[in-house]
């Protein structure tokens, strides 16, 4: 698979799109710790995607990939907790753990379509 760009990157895509959603839907939190941190996992998942690819070498976009992958279901982790708390309703939270669902998928799949030998 190649990409000319990691702006060309499916996984890249659908990660900022979930990064604006997580964004506009906490701006109004008063819990600055739980915002800023659910904030900082959204913004890490593309942006290690993008330094990856940007690395040259299948090996460490594959490390990077997985940081992305653990950073996805740091967000999916905290979505929980967030209706927990009572800070988005049961919808909101599915819908947004069903995007991070998503882009966990097209991240793992990356992972096996430039090392089909990896375990997962």
């Amino acid at each position: 698979m190649t990409f000319v760009k990691f702006e060309d990157i499916i996984a890249w895509q659908k990660a900022q799109d979930l990064c604006v959603e997580i964004y506009l839907v906490f701006q109004t939190t008063n819990d600055f710790g739980f915002k800023n941190q659910i904030q900082k996992a959204s913004v890490s998942i593309s942006n290690n995607i993008a330094e990856g690819y940007d690395r040259m070498s299948d090996k460490e976009f594959v490390k990077f990939l997985y940081i992305a992958l653990g950073s996805c279901s740091e967000v999916k982790s905290m979505l929980y907790l967030s209706e927990r708390l009572k800070y988005l309703t049961k919808v909101q939270s599915e819908e947004l753990i069903n995007k991070s669902n998503e882009v966990g998928k097209i991240i793992r799949g990356l992972i096996k379509s430039i090392s089909p030998t990896t375990n997962d």
